[in-house]
């Protein structure tokens, strides 16, 4: 039996014919928006950050369902922050630029510098307008999947 398996498989790549394989296919377009913001805490400040990140997270995870995804990570140098960011769509954003510009964005920009700043996924006019402060560099998803 297994003779004839393996002989079957042989002419039929021999003979050209497409053989079963698993096919992968992209998801359904997401209407979800990220980005990594990269910052760099001023010096002997890390702990005043950490404090008033603390706030931040505690806020954003009470106030803003739309967020999905909020991970603030900190280098060995303890100067370099990556902040991770995930919302369920445009609206969302806009919503959470408005809570942390009127909350935080004064004491979070005397804490750090921005350094780069990459958003993905399909963000609007009205997520772009709201994040323009910051200066973004939009990435396009050309090929993927998400589980």
């Amino acid at each position: 039996m297994r003779k004839l398996i393996l002989g079957a498989a042989a002419a039929a790549m021999l003979a050209g014919a497409p053989m079963a394989r698993a096919a992968v296919h992209s998801a359904p377009a997401s209407k979800e928006v990220y980005w990594v913001l990269s910052v760099e805490v001023a010096d002997g400040k890390l702990d005043d950050f950490k404090a008033l990140v603390h706030k931040i997270v505690a806020t954003v995870s009470k106030a803003e369902p739309g967020a999905l995804e909020y991970e603030w990570n900190v280098g060995a140098d303890g100067k370099s922050v990556q902040i991770v960011e995930r919302y369920r769509n445009s609206a969302a954003v806009v919503t959470h630029i408005n809570n942390f510009g009127k909350a935080f964005a004064k004491d979070f920009l005397a804490l750090v510098k921005p350094t780069a700043f990459v958003v993905y996924g399909p963000a609007d006019e009205a997520a772009k307008k709201a994040l323009a402060g910051f200066n973004p560099v939009y990435m396009t998803t050309f090929d993927g999947f998400t589980r």
